[in-house]
């Protein structure tokens, strides 16, 4: 429970609100790509959703119609398949939320959107900060970090058509697994049982095993509905999380090992930060242009859960370092207003000025 701990959630939500904030801020942020790719997603995705409410919608009709010839008051089945389609309905409703992951894949832009977003979160904090003696400021983030590769990373490493691919397995696999669920849990007797042992075991290693007794206890009480918008807000987020991070993870090469510890370690402050935007992105058309913002607050969260990356040349162990969170308990700790006050003595860096030219 350690890494889940409620605090470290809080501050995920308050890292959303701050990230936001800052990210808003920033006048070349609304100058990129990503929002004319957003306004293509929100056209296809609204064409597809109409492609898919003709047969529900077909569906519907056929039982209101057989309802004049067969007393359907007593039927179950109906409500059941209806309930289905619904569920159904909801999850292919962000369609164009999927495309703008895709995006990711083809175009550079969600990266560009990263690294500017680090570079303005090095020039605000240098300007907010301009009245302090410089040398307890921490290193900035944008003048190594942009010496690295973005090629060679988890998505990177593959060409395009192998990435596409490995991304829809990686889709199809979800939804699958939720649908598998969904089905199990409409079985006579041990339906019921289905969705809270299926958020017992999966939630288990991730929040402990008290907690997660709880949400089975809850399950067995609550609607079905409820325990099935928990799981998939709660792996929505998870994935989401590690979407907004590949930029970084582009860069700093972390073995399958290490990143599994990295995030493990950071997971409470990852699920408040991500759970915001992910309820977020679930507004129809509006959500996918929040995931360019998304995007850019995501570099400002980075610069407070990991340390000034070095130079590439220096960078063989700095993976390695990242892995457990070092100040974590300390950051956890400062009032909302305070963000900004862990720092690191500039003789740890050799480069303290921020560039004034554009990442491009």
């Amino acid at each position: 429970m350690s890494n889940f701990e409620p605090n470290a959630v809080i501050r995920g939500f308050q890292l959303t609100v701050v990230g936001t904030v800052r990210a808003l801020s920033n006048p070349e942020l609304f100058k990129y790509e990503h929002f004319r790719q957003a306004a293509l997603a929100i056209a296809i995705g609204i064409v597809i959703q109409l492609a898919i409410q003709i047969p529900i919608i077909s569906v519907k009709f056929s039982i209101y119609l057989l309802s004049w010839v067969v007393n359907l008051e007593r039927a179950v089945w109906d409500d059941k398949l209806l309930n289905g389609l619904d569920f159904m309905n909801k999850s292919v409703l962000q369609v164009p939320f999927l495309l703008m992951t895709l995006m990711r894949y083809v175009t550079p832009t969600l990266d560009e959107i990263f690294m500017q977003s680090i570079q303005w979160v090095d020039i605000t904090y240098i300007q907010k900060h301009k009245t302090e003696n410089p040398n307890t400021l921490r290193a900035m983030y944008y003048p190594n970090l942009v010496q690295y590769s973005a090629k060679g990373g988890s998505s990177a490493s593959q060409p395009i058509p192998q990435a596409l691919m490995a991304f829809f397995n990686r889709y199809a696999k979800k939804i699958g697994i939720g649908l598998g669920l969904y089905l199990l849990s409409m079985v006579i007797i041990i339906g019921r049982f289905v969705m809270p042992a299926a958020s017992f075991y999966s939630l288990r290693n991730h929040i402990g095993t008290q907690p997660a007794a709880v949400i089975f206890a809850a399950g067995l009480l609550l609607p079905k509905q409820y325990i099935i918008m928990f799981l998939h807000t709660y792996f929505a987020s998870r994935s989401l999380m590690r979407e907004l991070l590949e930029p970084y993870f582009w860069r700093i090469k972390f073995t399958p090992e290490q990143k599994r510890r990295w995030f493990r370690d950071r997971e409470g402050v990852l699920f408040g930060f991500a759970f915001a935007f992910t309820v977020a992105l679930r507004t129809p058309f509006i959500g996918v242009l929040m995931y360019g913002i998304a995007e850019a607050s995501t570099a400002y969260l980075v610069t407070k859960i990991t340390d000034p990356p070095p130079p590439p040349a220096e960078s063989q162990d700095f993976a390695e370092s990242q892995v457990t969170w070092k100040n974590k308990h300390d950051f956890l700790r400062l009032s909302l207003g305070n963000l900004d006050k862990l720092n690191v003595d500039m003789d740890q860096r050799e480069d303290t000025n921020v560039p004034t030219k554009k990442f491009s």
